[in-house]
């Protein structure tokens, strides 16, 4: 069972984007963040310190990685939801090393230091809705 994760915390360095190979098919497209996920923590004085923050690598697997990776930035302050995964290597010497990182289903960008955001119109409308629509309540309803 996988361990499921929820945090917040700022983008560290610049995003990096990568196409995987696929066979046939179209490559896997991957974003990869380098995230601190901080735990500010107030104090006696009434400020604020980190105790317990942490970096972890956030990896975003999407069809839309790539224009992703002009979105985030560094810096940035983003909510992450993912699962936490155990990544396994080996260094140049031969030991096994292992760290802690994100497969991110979600990364949310948070309003900190955002100056403006443009929306682009996307091209299937929504369906109308009528303002003045009144849905009648069955003879059940609310006659508990």
């Amino acid at each position: 069972m996988a361990t499921y994760f929820w945090g917040e915390g700022n983008i560290g360095t610049k995003p990096e984007y990568r196409e995987i190979a696929n066979g046939n098919n179209d490559p896997r497209r991957l974003l990869r963040l380098n995230v601190y996920f901080d735990n500010s923590i107030p104090n006696r004085a009434g400020e604020y310190e980190d105790r317990g923050g942490f970096w972890a690598g956030v990896d975003l697997w999407h069809k839309d990685a790539e224009h992703y990776s002009t979105l985030y930035t560094k810096g940035m302050r983003v909510l992450v939801v993912g699962r936490m995964i155990m990544e396994k290597w080996e260094d140049d010497k031969g030991n096994e090393c292992r760290t802690m990182k994100v497969r991110a289903d979600r990364v949310g960008i948070l309003p900190h230091r955002v100056d403006r955001v443009f929306m682009v119109v996307q091209e299937r409308s929504a369906p109308e809705v009528d303002e003045q629509m009144h849905i009648p309540l069955s003879a059940n309803d609310g006659a508990h």
